[in-house]
């Protein structure tokens, strides 16, 4: 496993990190595939307050009793399900935040995260209130650094201006380029670490039928679908593609895999031995596909 250092803090991070959202089996399965996983050398485990209702963060605070100084835990905060479960609603305010890491800490079975990061944030937020409860977590010792997950680029700026961020979690695949017209370069000028979400697209890069995707139409994703199957080599499988065109990118540290099962994991590990895409493969995987720019919040 290779590992690399999450922007300007002392994280070393695995560059295929955990998607603890979709763990879907029974608790001990999910336990024995979180502790395949860090046994194989993944040591980055995502997951947030909201999935599966806080059961999410139970699970993988109870799997990694007696390992903790050998994982990096991250989760996230703001998001908050409705009384009658129909859906979510936002609170991005210092209460909220202080409040809640109380839970996850219960939930994880912790003294600290890792990594606290904001699930969202939009434009109209009180971006100070929110960065002044973070600070506080890190002052009182409970969180080591926060992050955001966003892919509003108007509010990844003004965290970036005004905000210690060492991180962020943006959606960024060869069918969703659009990270890479500012968001990307702004990171990298920053030094603050990108955690990819969705590389594979929701699979539509490796196994699933094609379809109408984030404005390209179905034969539009055939032909990026055709061409990382003509890339595809004995030690070089599609999955492992879609990740090392993420990883090309010098700014992206890590990608977020969601893995439910051994096989998906063993799949996930032998990507790091893949034979590497070269410049001509990677520019010709972009012109099958044009990039989009984001049409909101920029």
């Amino acid at each position: 496993m290779q590992y690399r250092k999450l922007g300007k803090s002392e994280l070393e991070i695995s560059r295929i990190g955990f998607g603890c959202m979709s763990l879907k089996s029974t608790e001990n399965e999910n336990i024995q595939l979180l502790h395949a996983a860090l046994d194989k050398g993944l040591n980055y485990f995502d997951t947030a307050d909201i999935y599966d209702k806080g059961m999410n963060e139970t699970i993988v605070g109870k799997a990694f009793q007696g390992k903790r100084d050998r994982v990096v835990l991250a989760t996230k905060v703001g998001n908050v399900w409705k009384k009658d479960g129909s859906g979510l609603d936002w609170n991005p305010s210092r209460q909220h935040i202080l409040n809640s890491v109380e839970d996850s800490l219960r939930r994880l079975q912790t003294d600290y995260i890792d990594l606290y990061q904001l699930h969202g944030g939009t434009i109209e937020d009180n971006i100070n209130e929110t960065i002044d409860a973070f600070e506080l977590l890190k002052t009182q010792g409970k969180i080591r650094h926060y992050g955001i997950s966003s892919i509003r680029p108007n509010v990844v700026r003004e965290y970036a201006k005004h905000s210690n961020i060492v991180s962020l979690m943006v959606q960024y695949s060869l069918l969703d380029r659009r990270p890479e017209e500012s968001i990307l370069p702004l990171m990298q000028e920053n030094h603050i670490g990108v955690v990819v979400r969705g590389a594979l697209a929701s699979g539509l890069l490796v196994d699933k039928p094609a379809k109408d995707y984030l404005g390209h139409s179905a034969q539009q994703i055939e032909n990026a679908q055709q061409a990382i199957q003509s890339f595809v080599q004995k030690d070089r499988d599609a999955t492992a593609i879609a990740l090392q065109y993420v990883w090309e990118n010098p700014a992206v540290t890590s990608a977020i895999v969601g893995i439910r099962t051994q096989q998906q994991l063993e799949d996930a590990i032998r990507t790091m031995d893949a034979a590497p895409l070269q410049k001509e493969e990677f520019r010709s995987l972009q012109e099958h596909i044009p990039s989009k720019l984001y049409e909101q919040h920029r």
